[in-house]
């Protein structure tokens, strides 16, 4: 499997797909980029720019957090809200 030349669906600058890259994207059953790393940085940006976030209580620690979706309660089959450090910590 050889590098690919891709042309940037936003941009139009040719980017390198290369070997290595194309074997990940395979082994997680992706399609190919379709967007050159800057504007897929950009795009990705611009999404975390405008999303909306929403007050909640962290279910562990008892701090006031915001999270990037709207919680709902426990009784109306929520499920229980972390903060971020939380949430990291229960990752490990």
């Amino acid at each position: 499997m050889a590098d690919q030349q891709i042309t940037c669906r936003d941009c139009g600058n040719e980017f390198t797909f290369t070997e290595g890259e194309q074997e990940f994207y395979a082994s997680k059953d992706l399609s190919a980029p379709q967007r050159c790393k800057d504007c897929r940085d950009a795009k990705k940006a611009d999404r975390m720019a405008n999303r909306q976030m929403h007050d909640a209580v962290c279910a562990q620690c008892s701090k006031e957090c915001q999270v990037p979706f709207k919680p709902r309660p426990e009784e109306e089959g929520g499920k229980p809200v972390l903060c971020k450090e939380c949430f990291m910590a229960s990752k490990e």
